[in-house]
């Protein structure tokens, strides 16, 4: 039996990605402030697992390596020295400086980074030292408001790992961290990165319900409800945060 995504979203057979696929809508938003000659950090790049799927348009468009003049990864996990999709791998220390020049950087892109983030302080003092002015931080993290933070809030943490292997059986465990949603909502966000030094665009959306697991009803039933949520509570927060000048 086909899965149901494919009778909810028949454009799946164009292109592989549907029409609220929230993946697409982020990076075709952060492609469109690239520039050939753009120098990329990938905060929380990790071992780079995009590079283990299959070559299709999600896929190309989450691969900035030979589109920009260099692509670095930052992360606080080792692994990031054996990404592929980047030309520089760095791995940072919270507390400490990223070992990168000051100004050095167009664009900071965080895909599923900021719901791990212990306190915002130390990143956006560093991501505001390493970024040009006119630079911008763009992120795709959960809403802490929406079903999927509220869900990995209230399962204990020792529990996260087995669920996922039920509700997302692609993913591996080394891929799973423990998550703390405080960069997670559009207050938390302007706390962190206040003005006048920063502006902060963002907006709230939904995409298929990808931990409904195996279960048919399941998905159909999470889709439905979706579809009824109030914007506050709806799962993925897409933020895109201007740096306008340097700090005084």
């Amino acid at each position: 039996m086909d899965h149901p995504s494919k009778r909810l979203f028949p454009e799946l057979a164009v292109g592989g990605y549907t029409r609220i696929d929230h993946a697409v809508d982020f990076y075709v938003r952060v492609d469109s402030l690239l520039t050939p000659d753009s120098v990329v950090v990938d905060f929380g790049a990790g071992r780079g697992r995009v590079m283990d799927e299959p070559d299709t348009f999600r896929r190309r468009i989450r691969i900035f390596k030979g589109r920009v003049r260099r692509v670095i990864g930052v992360d606080v996990d080792p692994v990031v020295l054996e990404n592929r999709s980047v030309d520089q791998a760095v791995v940072w220390r919270p507390g400490t400086p990223i070992d990168l020049p000051d100004e050095s950087v167009d664009l900071v892109v965080s895909d599923f980074t900021f719901e791990h983030v212990e306190d915002p302080a130390p990143l956006e003092q560093e991501l505001g030292r390493i970024l040009k002015p006119g630079g911008w931080i763009c992120a795709r993290t959960p809403n802490r408001w929406g079903y999927i933070a509220i869900a990995a809030r209230l399962i204990p943490r020792r529990w996260h790992a087995a669920v996922l292997s039920q509700t997302q059986s692609w993913r591996e465990e080394r891929d799973i961290f423990p998550t703390r949603y405080r960069l997670n909502t559009r207050r938390a966000m302007r706390r962190a990165f206040p003005a006048p030094t920063w502006e902060v665009y963002v907006y709230t959306t939904t995409g298929e319900p990808t931990y409904t697991g195996r279960w048919a009803w399941s998905y159909y039933l999470s889709y439905q409800v979706m579809r009824l949520l109030p914007q506050r509570f709806r799962e993925m927060h897409l933020f895109f945060v201007h740096k306008t000048a340097s700090p005084d």
